[in-house]
């Protein structure tokens, strides 16, 4: 058999890192590329679907955001079926509820986050004990009861939701606004954000409570990580997992930090482990100034190149949750009209980003009707320049298809 010589191609100059002024210039397909990367996007997402690789994906990742609305299926078993094929809703209830290797709680939004953070979110609840809307429900007498006897009962009874907590006095109007909930769900938010109760699991999206010495290993409940260890842990690992970032960015990744401490970290780091960047943006878009670790362009050249898949991307994706971000990087101007009433949205209700390779082709209103059990396509927008060609046609029906199984419309 005769032997075969593969050489690596070298990138066009204009695609190479380029240094001016002390400051590292990015090409916006390098900026893509390691984007991609870094949200898990590049390899084949055909890993077996098991404890270990589900807890390596969202430990990567840093933790996954929750949310109710369930157009095909949960933006939380979305995210993780993007980006593994053999994911089930099931694996990660038990990663969460009998293995434990993960906690809930909040990062900018609701989320579940590898177990072994927990300490550091320890600090985060004595900053949500601060908090404004901590100071005020203690002001509240009646509210404080409640949440004694709430505690009381939990001791008692093991795990709870907030059903189990009826306010016949109390019809909640907005449950957006935390101060028209019924009192019961206030005393158990309180008690969450505040490291008093932990969350054992979930019925459907109803939140079970329970005492973090049930949920939480003892280990880890007992680490007292000072307040500037956990600065520096999520700045690092926030940029870690973003690879070039503002100090907002940085600071809005895990939450529970302000842009100015973010900014204070960034100035003292400069030159030394962090080097400013220029990202360029997409065709139109100027660059944007940011930082990223010294090895960046190390970093950039390990990574794979994405292929050239197709994927319905959910609209709280890591990789378009940032919708400034997805922006400037992909040229891909994104809204959730979820709030958006009908006559004044653009698209629709709840619209899937659709990702090719390196790029975002289309915009997909999907919809999942279990009762029938069939998955519609209901409308596709193209984006500019893309076309629908046969071999693109193709590559869309077969993620519908993987879809339709992962929503139960057969």
């Amino acid at each position: 058999m005769a032997a075969t010589m593969t050489t690596k191609k070298t990138p066009r100059l204009s695609q190479r890192p380029t240094h001016a002024r002390g400051t590292t210039h990015i090409p916006n397909r390098a900026a893509r590329h390691l984007e991609l990367h870094l949200k898990a996007l590049t390899e084949p997402p055909t890993s077996p679907s098991n404890p270990d690789t589900l807890r390596r994906l969202i430990h990567r990742l840093g933790y996954i955001q929750l949310d109710s609305i369930r157009v095909v299926e949960r933006a939380h078993h979305m995210i993780l079926f993007a980006r593994n094929r053999n994911y089930r809703p099931s694996d990660l209830a038990a990663l969460h509820e009998q293995h434990r290797r993960l906690f809930e709680h909040w990062t900018h939004d609701a989320a579940l986050i590898p177990i072994e953070f927990y300490p550091h979110w320890r600090n985060r609840f004595r900053r949500e004990s601060a908090a404004p809307r901590a100071r005020q429900a203690r002001k509240d007498r009646a509210l404080m009861r409640r949440a004694s006897r709430i505690l009381r009962r939990i001791e008692r009874e093991g795990a709870l939701r907030a059903r189990d907590f009826p306010d016949p006095e109390h019809a909640t109007q907005d449950p957006q606004n935390w101060w028209d909930w019924k009192p019961s769900k206030r005393a158990l938010d309180h008690l969450w954000r505040v490291g008093r109760l932990a969350i054992a699991g979930r019925d459907g999206f109803q939140k079970r409570y329970d005492l973090p010495e049930r949920v939480i290993p003892a280990h880890l409940r007992a680490q007292d990580i000072p307040p500037a260890d956990t600065l520096e842990w999520k700045c690092a690992a926030a940029l870690d997992r973003l690879g070039f970032a503002s100090p907002r960015e940085i600071a809005a990744f895990w939450g529970g930090i302000s842009a100015r401490e973010a900014r204070d970290w960034v100035s003292a780091r400069l030159g030394d482990t962090l080097r400013e960047v220029a990202i360029a943006g997409a065709p139109g878009r100027p660059p944007r100034r940011a930082v990223a670790p010294i090895d960046i362009l190390e970093r950039i050249a390990a990574a794979p190149p994405a292929p050239g898949l197709l994927r319905l991307i959910n609209p709280f994706d890591p990789l378009v949750r940032d919708r400034d971000r997805a922006a400037h990087l992909f040229g891909f101007d994104y809204r959730i009209e979820v709030f958006v009433p009908a006559a004044k949205r653009r698209y629709g209700y709840y619209v899937f980003p659709v990702l090719e390779g390196q790029r975002f082709v289309a915009r997909a209103q999907v919809t999942a009707n279990r009762a029938e059990g069939v998955l519609r396509l209901e409308r596709l927008w193209l984006e500019p320049g893309v076309a629908l060609t046969p071999s693109r046609r193709a590559r869309l029906r077969a993620e519908l298809a993987r879809l339709a199984r992962l929503s139960d419309c057969p």
